[in-house]
């Protein structure tokens, strides 16, 4: 088993842009997992999954893509449709994809995992670290606690994007953060 070896869920390519440069350049084997059922409406899944594909094909990294299960999200948010952004739903979301990466970093045989959410600047590291954390116990992995956003990496992860050409989204992803 590569020790060196970690599964990066990637929320979407500009947040994913940093983190994975890096990850290798502390290096680790990088693997891509596009896991995000909450994305909304479908053609939005595809832009951001064709971004992310740019992005992994230049830094050479492994790109899995996890399925499109819509409806694993809604009934993730289900009762938490009024839920400002930054709110339970939001925590479910994040709950469901990190179980999700944790799952298939088990079946993938790959002990560490992480995300690129956390980047955002938006998201609540600390929180999504402890959602993290207690998944990877569950599973017997290690979640890599690693807030992104430092030394200006939300600045060097649109640097990334800009530089790639890559589709930008204007909200998180899910239908009920269009509205906000």
């Amino acid at each position: 088993m590569n020790k060196n070896k970690i599964l990066l869920h990637a929320c979407c390519a500009i947040c994913s842009g940093y983190p994975v440069s890096l990850l290798k350049d502390a290096g680790y084997d990088v693997v891509v997992y596009f896991y995000n059922p909450n994305i909304y409406p479908r053609e939005e899944y595809i832009k951001r999954l064709e971004a992310q594909k740019i992005l992994c094909e230049k830094f050479n990294v492994e790109l899995i893509e996890g399925p499109y299960d819509f409806p694993a999200f809604y009934d993730a948010a289900k009762g938490l449709e009024n839920e400002p952004e930054r709110g339970k739903r939001c925590i479910k979301c994040f709950d469901l994809r990190l179980n999700e990466t944790a799952k298939k970093a088990k079946a993938l045989g790959i002990e560490k995992f992480s995300t690129s959410i956390v980047i955002s600047p938006h998201k609540n590291f600390q929180l999504i670290s402890s959602i993290g954390t207690e998944i990877a116990q569950k599973y017997g992995l290690e979640y890599l606690s690693i807030d992104f956003k430092k030394k200006d990496g939300f600045l060097k992860t649109n640097k990334i994007s800009r530089e790639l050409g890559l589709y930008r989204q204007n909200y998180c992803g899910c239908e009920f953060s269009i509205k906000n």
